[in-house]
């Protein structure tokens, strides 16, 4: 949500006529890289706990899936109630973790055949 804060760079003196000041929008909670990085970070350690209990590929893959479906949920809260840039670092490493989990499942359906039923 933006917030309306006036902002005057001079008092004007009076001899020339001047309108009224515009607003400047700023935003209220900034995006900041470092929570961004720890976000990622988190979801990094997050997906490797959970895909180091897997014995197959397929473990892996329903793991995978769960451990991305969990973080989506909890940057759905960072991004409703906290740290707008930990939730983005949370969905971005989520997301990249689940795309290497299903590139390693095509892998291993084009060479050996489907692993996963």
């Amino acid at each position: 949500m933006a917030t309306l804060c006036f902002v005057q760079s001079r008092v004007p003196s009076g001899l020339f006529p001047s309108g009224p000041l515009r607003p400047t929008f700023r935003e209220p909670h900034p995006v900041r890289i470092s929570s961004v990085v720890l976000g990622a970070g988190m979801a990094l350690a997050w997906q490797i706990l959970l895909a180091g209990f897997s014995d197959s590929l397929r473990g892996l893959f329903w793991r995978c899936v769960a451990a991305v479906l969990v973080a989506w949920g909890v940057a759905g809260l960072l991004l409703r109630f906290g740290d707008r840039g930990a939730a983005a670092g949370v969905a971005l490493a989520s997301s990249l973790g689940g795309c290497v989990a299903a590139i390693l499942v095509t892998v291993r359906w084009l060479t050996v055949g489907w692993p996963l039923w």
